[in-house]
């Protein structure tokens, strides 16, 4: 079997690419306090799918970022639709890319399903860590997709990184998305269009401006539940950067292949950058948009960076034939 063409290739970048402005767009839905921007907590159908009641919203500023997102989403859900819709009719004997195609589809549908949901009840923190989350996998299958799509890479072997490399990768993936989970978490204790104040100010602020202290401590854990949403967050940050930097070091002493040793290098500069945007945003007194949608962006970029690291360690298979091609291609030997 020949490699899915060039055009599914494309159309698996180019969904990575909406998937990720996805992402941004949902980051500046929050920021800008549109989350509930085509109606109240408990609004039903009339929020969502509709806007305020109606198809297309008017022209108020926060339904038109909350809309932009859905039509945005609304996109993404098309394009991995086509994806698998593709691979089912002309790639079956792929069964590795059609399982990653179908499931991006199914996760993106529940994705939306979870949108709604978070709409529905007040922005719940929880919610929109899971939302946040979900994200990420659906970042991941479509990277995976698009590479497992790729001529050179199909029947390739993995690169072998020596003892333990490919457990610290995948353990420092882990950890980078538990860290970004907690994060959600973390944002959505904040304000940022919330219509209840039961969590005060929100876990953003909960260390005051310290850091890598906290209200005069390292870890200090139990003085208050928005200190531990926060402290919990940094928790599986500093693993997660130990992690990392230990996984830098190991492909730069061991050199596993060329491709390997310049990601690592670009993982090492996205995380100085997330630690440095990070920890701005404790140091500066006031909260600031830009810097939370900048730290949302770089989560993002070293999510899919780490996760090509990753896909390398593990080879391709070549695509096994449809059993009623085989028997026909036996018949006619």
């Amino acid at each position: 079997m020949t490699a899915p063409s060039q055009s599914f290739r494309r159309l698996a970048f180019w969904t990575g690419v909406a998937t990720l402005v996805l992402i941004l767009v949902g980051g500046i839905v929050r920021v800008s306090e549109s989350g509930l921007g085509c109606g109240p907590a408990g609004s039903g159908l009339q929020g969502w799918p509709f806007c305020n009641g109606d198809l297309v919203p008017g022209l108020e500023l926060n339904a038109i970022i909350e809309y932009s997102h859905r039509l945005l989403g609304s996109i993404v859900g098309l394009m991995m639709l086509a994806l698998a819709i593709w691979t089912i009719r002309s790639y079956r004997a792929n069964r590795n890319l059609v399982k990653a195609s179908c499931a991006a589809f199914v996760l993106v549908v529940a994705q939306g399903l979870l949108g709604a949901l978070t709409v529905e009840l007040n922005l719940g923190a929880g919610l929109v860590a899971a939302h946040l989350g979900l994200a990420m996998i659906l970042l991941a299958l479509i990277a995976y997709i698009w590479r497992s799509s790729r001529g050179d890479v199909i029947g390739s072997g993995a690169v072998n990184g020596g003892p333990n490399f490919k457990a610290v990768a995948g353990l420092a993936q882990i950890g980078l998305f538990l860290t970004i989970v907690a994060g959600g978490f973390m944002a959505g204790t904040q304000k940022f269009g919330r219509t209840d104040f039961q969590l005060g100010d929100g876990a953003h602020h909960a260390c005051g401006t310290e850091f890598p202290a906290c209200n005069g401590a390292f870890m200090p854990f139990g003085q208050a539940p928005l200190v531990d949403i926060h402290l919990t967050h940094r928790f599986f940050l500093y693993v997660t950067t130990a992690l990392i930097v230990w996984l830098v070091v190991m492909a730069l002493r061991r050199r596993p292949s060329p491709r390997i040793v310049r990601m690592a290098w670009v993982a090492l500069g996205i995380l100085v950058l997330q630690l440095l945007i990070g920890a701005l945003n404790v140091w500066i007194a006031e909260i600031y948009e830009v810097l939370i949608v900048a730290h949302l962006l770089l989560a993002t970029l070293l999510w899919g960076h780490l996760f090509g690291i990753n896909l390398q360690l593990y080879r391709v298979p070549e695509p096994r034939p449809v059993r009623g091609r085989m028997r026909a291609a036996e018949a006619n030997a």
